[in-house]
């Protein structure tokens, strides 16, 4: 980058770290970040071909922070063409203006840089970023977020000899553009070309242990439609983690990632000095993608040998099985020293029952996809700002029903209001033959309850209401539902979505509004003084008094 395009943007940031740090929540440390996100060819899966690189790197750079720590993330675009990120699993507490989805961000034109202003508030664990506009994740863009413990805060496990960060996901030997042109078409995607690890194709990828030491990985799932198995030849895999929260510390041969999903596993070098493969396959495909990466002892001389350890199948009683284990672990500490228990989900009512279906079909003789039958298409102008600026026509709220119609597919920007401080629940029906998964940005929630066949009141008898896993993104196994209660604390305008990436992109989403009548700082951050503006909210002002309109 110029020197002097890099000193006007360290000046920007500068600028508004100033104007920041003099209301925002005081003695929390900052951290910045200057990224540049470009184009770049790159040879993956036998095929030449384009992907975006953050300050050329494929995957990006980690972020690494501390318990409240506040991020100033300065990124330029030098795309051609408009770029947003967004933050999978960071929950922006009181601050959906920069959740990088366009439902509440205007995106950064080419040539622009905007600077993100985040607080990890209250979260610890393992999550990543990536791109969320016009199909921008199909050529990387992708990175690690971790968030770490505040000093004396216990973990319940000791520091691992070593922390990697593991990006996994089915990958296309063809550029996003040609992907996005089949979508835009009306088309489905072909089956995917292969699975990258941290970007790589088989065998390019090497973990280094030392014998006898243990170390973490933190493994998600940033691919963009199949759920994937991974497994370590000759080694177990103990789960202590999943999207923030500690888990029971289980132990599994091999361990199911479903799109967007984040799980953190100790892994102990206590075998024989040589190489073993570390391995990568979809679930419920035919045919099986397999790949490979490498864990290498750092005191051996030999590759690894043998067959490559075969995972599971097709069965889906097995993953149903295994999602049912991941429990809370009730006695250690989240990111306060009080337990993760503390907070006793199954002794309260919930206010409202919410239910999701998604289905597929065709619109005007183009492939859609629909929850409660609402194909959703974005509006001109991002939902966050049309509110700000009361600006009439963008969306109509509760434009989607809050239970399946039966319906057909139609169209429309698909907003479900709620109100703050209720406690809900949803239940995500899946009539279709293939597993879904969902997310829901700016919030985690408790899994309590997943199971085959239709969902009825009677299904709530079976719920776990005492440690089920509190988590961002949860699977729907085929012809199957899930169940999750959510404590709506976060106001804002919060997208709910598909993480298979097509699903998504052809209408699979909707926006939850957590709506309340409060102006108070307490409740939520009006638009930062920085926002980018776009659609019917061009050239508008907002108001001055810093960050802050009150």
């Amino acid at each position: 980058m110029p020197l002097s395009k890099l000193a006007a943007l360290l000046f920007t940031t500068a600028t508004l770290v100033a104007l920041f740090a003099a209301i925002a929540e005081a003695e929390n440390p900052y951290r910045f970040f200057e990224w540049n996100v470009t184009y770049a060819h790159r040879d993956l899966l036998g095929a030449h071909q384009q992907v975006i690189l953050i300050n050329g790197q494929f995957p990006g750079p980690d972020i690494e922070a501390v318990t409240n720590d506040n991020l100033i993330i300065n990124v330029y675009n030098s795309l051609d063409e408009p770029f947003l990120l967004s933050w999978n699993g960071i929950q922006n507490r009181r601050n959906s203006y920069v959740d990088g989805v366009y439902g509440t961000t205007c995106p950064i034109p080419p040539g622009k840089n905007y600077t993100y202003i985040l607080q990890v508030k209250d979260q610890i664990g393992s999550f990543y970023y990536f791109p969320s506009l016009a199909f921008h994740k199909a050529a990387g863009g992708f990175g690690g977020f971790r968030i770490l413990s505040r000093p004396l805060i216990p973990v319940p496990f000791p520091d691992p000899a070593g922390d990697f960060t593991v990006l996994i996901g089915d990958w296309y030997a063809r550029n996003h553009t040609d992907l996005r042109a089949i979508l835009d078409r009306g088309h489905k995607l072909p089956f995917p070309d292969g699975i990258l690890i941290n970007g790589r194709g088989p065998n390019a990828t090497t973990f280094t242990f030392e014998q006898g030491k243990t170390y973490r990985l933190r493994v998600s799932n940033v691919g963009l439609q199949n759920s994937l198995n991974f497994r370590i030849q000759g080694h177990k895999l103990k789960l202590v983690e999943v999207e923030g929260t500690h888990t029971l510390q289980n132990t599994y041969s091999s361990f199911d990632l479903h799109p967007g999903q984040s799980s953190s596993f100790l892994v102990t070098a206590d075998q024989p000095p040589q190489d073993y493969f570390f391995v990568v396959s979809t679930r419920f495909t035919n045919p099986v993608i397999t790949t490979t990466g490498i864990v290498h002892y750092s005191n051996s001389n030999q590759g690894p040998s043998g067959p490559i350890p075969g995972g599971p199948t097709i069965q889906i009683d097995w993953s149903l099985n295994q999602a049912r284990s991941i429990r809370t672990n009730l006695t250690a500490s989240g990111p306060r020293p009080n337990p993760q228990g503390s907070y006793h989900y199954g002794m309260i009512n919930t206010t409202r029952t919410i239910r999701l279906a998604n289905s597929a079909g065709q619109v005007n003789g183009k492939q859609r996809y629909a929850v409660n039958s609402v194909s959703f298409v974005p509006a001109d102008t991002p939902l966050k700002l049309a509110d700000y600026f009361n600006i009439p026509g963008v969306y109509k709220v509760n434009s989607i029903s809050a239970a399946p119609t039966g319906g057909g597919i139609y169209l429309d920007t698909s907003v479900l209001q709620t109100d703050y401080r209720t406690f809900i629940e949803i239940v995500f029906e899946n009539n279709e033959d293939i597993l879904q998964s969902w997310h829901l940005d700016g919030y985690a929630f408790f899994v309590v309850g997943m199971d085959g066949g239709q969902w009825t009141p009677a299904s709530r008898n079976q719920y776990n209401l005492r440690d089920g896993v509190f988590r961002s993104t949860v699977q729907v196994y085929p012809f199957s539902w899930s169940a999750i209660y959510i404590p709506l604390d976060n106001v804002g305008m919060w997208n709910l979505r598909s993480e298979f990436w097509a699903r998504q992109y052809l209408g699979q989403q909707l926006y939850l509004k957590v709506f309340t009548t409060s102006t108070s700082l307490r409740d939520e951050y009006p638009i930062p003084k920085n926002a980018l503006l776009c659609g019917k909210a061009a050239g508008r002002r907002t108001r001055p008094f810093g960050f802050y309109r009150h």
